[in-house]
């Protein structure tokens, strides 16, 4: 005889209210997370997108007057662009008004700044240079960009700059000796000539090379206690105000280089009638600007000297230290002394 046994069914268990509460909390959940990391992955794509489509901000280069940076009062600036016409920067465009605060700037500075030693003055320039040596990848890239010029060139004519403020430094306890004299005369007197700075003097640089014919300009001109006012290349400006910046850390007095940028033809009028301009050092190359600031002598008393140099491969060459470009920007004072008092 067989037994079967009987199965049991075991009922279903019905969820209760809390399994249900809890069910829907954790869907919820997931579903917030779902939702959460769908909005990081799209709020990621968007910073993505806007960093690698992001508008550089362009740097607007101030003029350098009296040792501070200032925009131009007429608020006006002008694009710079590479060889190829692509837009670098910005840069203050220089007004008549720009141009009498630099002469202003300059002839505050000049008394103290020809009163120091000839031996303090060559340290300064020489600091200048250091200070352009620490710097110097900063102008290469400025160079590179602006003329479109290979590292190599760039990195020749900076070196090239830095070499010639060394040696015009070396100049500024020399050029009395050499330049000076004591005169024989008939008389129990002794007779010495010495040269003194001439005062307030601009410097007109050419477009290029957009550096080394400024330095070259500029280094003979101050290192005898004159002022300067530059105007600095219109076609590559932007070396010119790196190299300004490089003056303002160095221990130069504020207002002894004052770079102007903007177009020379809205100053040439100016810099030639200003009657409180001492000297003209014009290297810019160019004919009628030349003439134009030839004619202005002709109504006050002013210096004009011409260190244009072509062709402009020659800015790179010895010829561009010439030390009797120093005579351009001095005067000579003869002074008598009776012998034996």
């Amino acid at each position: 005889m067989r037994l079967s046994a009987k199965k049991t069914l075991r009922p279903i268990e019905q969820p209760t209210t809390s399994d249900g509460a809890n069910f829907f909390k954790i869907a919820s959940r997931l579903q917030s997370r779902t939702a959460a990391a769908r909005l990081r992955r799209t709020s990621d794509k968007i910073k993505s997108e806007s960093m690698s489509t992001r508008l550089d901000v362009h740097k607007t280069y101030k003029l350098y007057i009296g040792g501070n940076f200032v925009r131009s009062e007429s608020g006006r600036y002008l694009a710079a662009q590479s060889a190829a016409g692509a837009p670098l920067d910005n840069v203050c465009h220089a007004s008549r008004k720009d141009f009498r605060d630099a002469v202003v700037a300059a002839r505050a500075a000049f008394e103290g700044w020809a009163k120091k030693s000839a031996y303090l003055r060559g340290q300064i320039l020489y600091r200048a240079a250091e200070m352009l040596q620490n710097r110097a990848s900063e102008l290469v890239n400025e160079i590179a960009r602006s003329t479109s010029a290979s590292g190599a060139k760039a990195r020749q004519e900076v070196s090239l700059a830095i070499d010639r403020l060394v040696y015009f430094a070396g100049w500024t306890d020399k050029y009395s000796q050499i330049f000076g004299s004591v005169n024989p005369v008939a008389s129990s007197h002794f007779n010495f000539t010495t040269p003194e700075p001439t005062g307030v003097v601009v410097v007109v640089a050419p477009d290029e090379p957009p550096l080394l014919p400024l330095v070259s300009l500029v280094a003979p001109v101050i290192l005898s206690g004159n002022a300067a006012i530059v105007v600095a290349s219109e076609k590559y400006p932007l070396p010119a105000a790196t190299f300004a910046e490089i003056l303002a850390t160095s221990d130069l007095p504020g207002g002894v280089v004052n770079v102007l940028t903007g177009k020379r033809n809205d100053l040439v009028a100016h810099i030639a009638s200003h009657m409180d301009v001492n000297a003209i050092v014009d290297g810019s190359g160019i004919e009628d600007l030349n003439s134009k600031l030839q004619s202005g002598t002709a109504l006050n008393l002013k210096r004009y000297a011409n260190h244009s140099i072509k062709p402009v491969a020659q800015w790179l060459s010895p010829k561009a230290e010439d030390p009797y470009w120093i005579l351009d920007t001095i005067e000579f004072k003869t002074a008598w002394h009776p012998i034996g008092l």
